[in-house]
């Protein structure tokens, strides 16, 4: 009696096969990217129609923009929604209109990582911040003028690095992007274009700290590569979010008896929001 073999044509969903190609893949990047951009000019239009007398002359309104306290919370703000309508892009490519798991295909497996793992890797990664932030001081960017401008920001700016940022660049970066191109083109071509991706997106919110590019970069490598090693999703995400907590977690202590928020630049590796 023969033996029952797979169909050829069985349906792809897993994370190093999954069920949609380059097309989708780049589609919901630069999706992220444009809601990124667009979203907060639109959160900030009431108000800026409010203002009297109105600003009309268009570098008047971008000083504006980057200087009022309740412009810069507005458009903050607006980071969540482009965050929840990016995951429901990425929800329906991967699940296919709900005909896959949406985990399953991410893979949400530890994928053999374990939590010293995450300690070892944490523990690297500020030594090396460390050093890197003792001989080349981060310097002034947008992300620092941001943090500086209400203690409302930064509680904001907390919870979307802590709590969003992380599973949105995650499920875009090494989801979507590096399961399509690792499939197409194997993997060492995936895991260089997606870290570069992942660094070079997020340049210019940091330019000219260029010891916090550098260490951005880092962290892209270090989060694709666990992402290779692992074969899954989930550790990347736990990573990522631990790493941001912990970020989190000095921006707070040292934000926490000014009024407005005295930021350092010296005493930031830097955030992972768009």
């Amino acid at each position: 009696m023969p033996i029952p073999t797979a169909p050829t044509d069985a349906p792809r969903n897993s994370p190093n096969d999954p069920p949609w190609g380059l097309p989708a893949a780049f589609g919901g990047w630069v999706i992220s990217v444009i809601l990124i951009i667009v979203l907060p000019g639109i959160t900030l239009l009431p108000y800026l129609l409010t203002l009297d007398p109105p600003i009309t002359d268009n570098t008047a309104m971008v000083e504006f923009a980057q200087t009022d306290k309740t412009a810069i919370f507005l458009q903050v703000l607006a980071i969540i929604p482009a965050h929840l309508l990016t995951l429901l892009f990425a929800w329906i490519v991967i699940t296919k209109g709900r005909k896959f798991s949406f985990r399953q295909t991410l893979g949400w497996e530890s994928g053999g990582v374990r939590w010293w793992h995450y300690v070892a890797i944490l523990a690297g990664f500020l030594t090396i911040a460390s050093i890197v932030g003792h001989y080349v001081p981060e310097q002034e960017n947008d992300l620092i003028r941001i943090l500086r401008s209400s203690r409302a920001t930064v509680y904001l700016v907390v919870f979307m690095a802590t709590f969003t940022a992380p599973i949105v660049e995650e499920v875009v970066y090494r989801g979507l992007l590096y399961s399509a191109i690792q499939r197409a083109a194997g993997v060492p071509i995936a895991f260089l274009v997606v870290t570069l991706m992942f660094a070079l997106v997020h340049v210019p919110q940091y330019y000219p700290s260029y010891s916090t590019i550098f260490l951005l970069t880092l962290l892209s490598v270090t989060l694709t590569g666990l992402r290779v090693r692992s074969k899954n999703l989930w550790p990347c995400i736990v990573l990522h979010m631990v790493f941001n907590g912990l970020q989190s977690v000095m921006i707070l202590i040292e934000t926490n008896t000014a009024n407005p928020p005295s930021i350092d630049p010296s005493g930031i590796f830097f955030w992972l929001i768009k």
